[in-house]
């Protein structure tokens, strides 16, 4: 998913400074970069940082970067010319600024970074977390442009808690990673050499950490993996579990209110998945499950190991679990070889399943992927051309999607303030934005609401309890 997250974290005083140093985390990409950013914060928290809002006045800012398309990591290379100019401003009135690049593009690209952007001071990829603390230290040193892209044979989330210091409070509705890694190798995707192999956490340290978030404050949590669904960990009676079996122990969390998770992968959705839907109270409906294309043929260049009617019987067997499920998706537009009876193909998935959100974008190469090198590039203008009539559908599916919401009543959590002054707004079961007037009300407030307004990508309503 395509989000842009700010987050701030604390670092540690030295004895000769005037204040406390602060951080600055700007986050691009998906919502594992949100979670790996907030590791950022706990690691640097624990060596004494505090927070900054922006980039302005910290002492430290972090890029942490999203490689899934080429828009998105020439917006970081945007992004360091800015700092280098406001690094250049800070100098002037006699401060400085250090600048790290961590993430994805960190991961692909390494030493290249420091060729074409020489401003910054270090990279780590998303397996260096935990040495964050001693690049500090390094630089602290005097050293300059290091680069920590090696996959480390220690276990990155327990050296995690171990370097972390817990946050005073967290947001009602957190993210928890319980996998990452990806070992299904899509030739269009750089995730398997950024993220490296798939590995799963053990159920203990995840429902520590669950309980740890529940008691700072979070009501939602969102489980996240590059293969989500992918999760077998150890479970608490030495056996291996499955995701399914993980959310039954996490909705015995009392103070919890909501479970969800993402992102899945069709060949890992099993039939106790599925049941779970309809068995598990605090699951909510809401499944983002990409397909990437409706034509067999592209699916098999794309090396996705599912046909078309594979992954409609899915629905199927999903809605017939939980009929009132919000199916999300992911679309990829233009993949090398792609004729026009190959995209009629993907609209026409799409008229069948009838999505209630989606995310769709242009091929673009990724240099050190097996589809960038393929002939037959789609050139650009029939790119575009079929993504806007994609979009125009999927649009469409939307609006009658949330238009079925009209007067619906169902209970949602405030999670911050709405677009409007005197708004709060949180997200319903099915993920929609919902609005509503906050007189009376508090953000992690659990809410009674029925709908009045729909909107083109959120509801509004008023609270009715």
């Amino acid at each position: 998913m395509n989000v842009t997250n700010r987050i701030s974290a604390n670092a540690e005083t030295a004895p000769a400074r005037a204040r406390p140093r602060t951080v600055f985390v700007k986050a691009f990409g998906c919502q594992m970069n949100v979670y790996d950013g907030e590791r950022m914060v706990d690691v640097l928290r624990a060596k004494g940082f505090q927070p900054s809002d922006t980039p302005e006045e910290a002492d430290l800012v972090i890029l942490n970067t999203c490689h899934i398309r080429e828009k998105a990591a020439e917006k970081v290379y945007s992004e360091l010319g800015r700092l280098r100019q406001l690094r250049e401003k800070r100098r002037e009135r006699g401060a400085d600024m250090a600048i790290a690049v961590a993430g994805c593009v960190a991961q692909a690209e390494g030493e290249a970074m420091l060729k074409r952007a020489p401003a910054i001071d270090f990279i780590f990829g998303p397996q260096a977390i935990q040495r964050l603390p001693d690049l500090v230290e390094r630089l602290d040193a005097g050293e300059r442009h290091m680069v920590e892209t090696d996959f480390p044979a220690e276990d990155k989330f327990a050296e995690l808690d171990g370097k972390a210091k817990a946050p005073p409070a967290v947001p009602p509705a957190a993210f928890l990673a319980v996998q990452e890694g990806c070992d299904k190798f899509c030739t269009f995707c750089v995730v398997p050499y950024t993220r490296g192999a798939e590995y799963s956490r053990p159920a203990a340290d995840i429902l520590r950490e669950a309980e740890r978030l529940v008691e700072k404050g979070a009501r939602e949590i969102t489980l996240l993996g590059q293969n989500v669904n992918a999760w077998h960990g150890e479970g608490l009676d030495g056996t291996t579990w499955n995701l399914a079996r993980l959310l039954e122990e996490l909705a015995r969390i009392e103070a919890l209110h909501a479970l969800r998770f993402t992102t899945s992968h069709p060949n890992d959705m099993d039939g106790a998945l599925v049941a779970a839907f309809a068995g598990n109270d605090k699951l909510m409906p809401y499944l983002h499950l990409p397909v990437q294309a409706g034509s067999d043929r592209i699916l098999k260049a794309m090396n996705r190991k599912h046909t078309a009617q594979d992954y409609i019987r899915l629905i199927e067997e999903i809605r017939a679990a939980r009929p009132d499920i919000a199916i999300s998706g992911d679309f990829i537009v233009g993949f090398p070889g792609e004729t026009e009876a190959d995209f009629e193909a993907t609209l026409a998935l799409v008229e069948e399943v009838q999505y209630a959100h989606a995310y769709s974008f242009r091929y673009s190469p990724r240099p050190g992927t097996p589809a960038a090198a393929l002939e037959e590039q789609v050139p650009e203008e029939v790119k575009r051309e079929r993504l806007a009539r994609l979009q125009e559908l999927l649009a469409k599916q939307q609006r009658e999607f949330n238009g079925r919401f009209l007067d619906k009543e169902f209970d949602l959590l405030l999670t911050g303030p709405g677009k409007h002054e005197g708004q709060l707004v949180g997200r319903s079961p099915w993920l929609q934005a919902v609005h509503v007037p906050g007189v009376g009300h508090k953000v992690g407030d659990i809410v009674r609401v029925r709908v009045t307004d729909i909107g083109k990508n959120a509801l509004g309503a008023h609270v009715i309890a």
